[in-house]
């Protein structure tokens, strides 16, 4: 199933996304979970119903015209996380940034995954991406996949973490590179840097649609892998390409990991990291050791941020400058 979260009337509505029109799914039966938590919160219950209606409007039996996917006001398909994480998983990001930074690989890479903590009340879907002026300083992308999980588990194993994943979509962590470095010298964090927006969508897409891509993990690894070519541009030109598959850590091992000694939830996003070459604080790195005279490039007021990842769907973001000269930055303080 492709699944979509629309606002109706100023009201959040569950829907499924068939021939480019949704359908919503109230408007096809009263029994069916009007809203993405609903769904995510009784998973079991709902889960055969989902796919039966889905299976039908396939077919062709619809309940009426829909609505055009073009035209309708599409949200995060899962607008209020009960948390956000974001993993480590691409090998080739981390070894370049390390790379750039003319440091050596890090052995604990290769030992366990680790993730972080976002702000998961500043999720969002398509469209504007407010940014305050400190914001703009070296402004970046970041290109991933997440996933949300469907069913309460607790110390579970990555053989059956697979099973707690509802279904996969896009993810932009959006970042200030100033303010997250500046804060990591203190070595915590992210946090100021981070918590501005995480953007996902457009589509959750459950598992069952992505089988015809699946492929072996890597060598010594557990879990799903998916041959899903990514990329980025930016005002229509292309600057980033990846794929999913080069995932070295799955998304049942980085599970695996969040579950150890807490609760995982329904409506926990995870986020896969950022894919090689899947932001520009790692592209400008790169060019500059190539080249000293490399002109860097960061994300500016207008700038159109497309993601698109296959079976996913397309994920645009449009840059807007809040109207303010707040700062934190000026904030700092000196001496003591």
């Amino acid at each position: 199933m492709k699944l979509i979260t629309f606002s109706d009337n100023g009201r959040e509505q569950l829907g499924f996304l068939v021939n480019d029109t949704i359908y919503g799914t109230t408007g096809i039966s009263s029994t069916l979970p009007g809203t993405m938590k609903e769904l995510l919160q009784n998973w079991e219950l709902h889960i055969d119903a989902m796919k039966a209606a889905n299976s039908a409007l396939i077919n062709g039996k619809t309940p009426g015209a829909g609505i055009p996917y073009p035209s309708a006001n599409i949200l995060a398909p899962v607008p209020f996380p009960t948390s956000c994480r974001d993993g480590y998983a691409f090998r080739q990001h981390v070894a370049a940034a390390r790379r750039n930074r003319k440091v050596d690989m890090i052995a604990e890479f290769d030992q366990y995954p680790i993730f972080y903590f976002t702000n998961h009340n500043a999720i969002q879907g398509p469209g504007p991406i407010p940014c305050m002026p400190d914001h703009f300083k070296k402004l970046d992308f970041e290109l991933e996949a997440a996933i949300v999980v469907c069913k309460k588990g607790r110390n579970i194993s990555a053989a059956e973490a697979d099973s707690y994943i509802g279904g996969y979509m896009i993810m932009n962590d959006m970042s200030a590179r100033t303010l997250q470095m500046e804060e990591m010298l203190l070595n915590l964090g992210p946090a100021k840097g981070k918590d501005f927006s995480t953007v996902i969508g457009p589509i959750l897409v459950t598992p069952d649609e992505l089988e015809p891509y699946k492929v072996a993990p890597r060598p010594n690894h557990t879990g799903n892998a998916y041959n899903l070519k990514m990329t980025c541009k930016v005002n229509g030109i292309q600057v980033s390409a990846g794929n999913v598959a080069e995932m070295d850590w799955t998304f049942a091992e980085i599970l695996e990991r969040c579950a150890y000694g807490v609760d995982i939830l329904p409506g926990d996003v995870i986020g896969s990291g950022t894919v090689g070459t899947g932001c520009f604080l790692e592209l400008n790195g790169t060019g500059k050791l190539n080249d000293p005279n490399y002109k860097e490039q960061w994300l500016q007021d207008g700038d159109v941020v497309e993601m698109e990842i296959d079976g996913l769907g397309l994920l645009s973001n449009t840059i807007v400058a809040e109207q303010t000269d707040w700062s934190i930055l000026a904030l700092k303080k000196t001496g003591n």
